[in-house]
């Protein structure tokens, strides 16, 4: 088993925000990409129309995915500055924020 840590991150915005919330992630992505450890990172929404065997996010929200060499990569990269700004610019946009931490099975 490897120490790369794969996390998914679904983010709900409040209605009408994610555009705005989308907006403001994808201009933090450089940034996040330039972190030392940082293997992924990428939001992602649904596909519309992809058949009955998807279960949907919905309008509201994105899910954000993402690889890290190592859990201290990923600790590193919650308490950059980028990301603290970043929190703090769509704190207020947000309805809810759920990450799940995962290792390869």
């Amino acid at each position: 088993m490897s120490d790369m840590v794969h996390v998914l991150a679904v983010i709900t915005t409040k209605a009408g925000q994610r555009d705005t919330v989308l907006a403001l992630f994808n201009e933090n992505v450089p940034a996040v990409l330039a972190e030392d450890g940082c293997i992924e990172y990428g939001a992602a929404t649904d596909v519309p129309d992809a058949g009955p065997f998807q279960t949907a996010y919905g309008d509201d929200t994105f899910v954000v995915i993402e690889k890290w060499a190592s859990m201290a990569a990923l600790m590193a990269h919650a308490v950059a500055p980028h990301m603290q700004a970043y929190g703090a610019q769509t704190k207020d946009m947000l309805a809810d924020r759920k990450i799940h931490i995962l290792q390869g099975a």
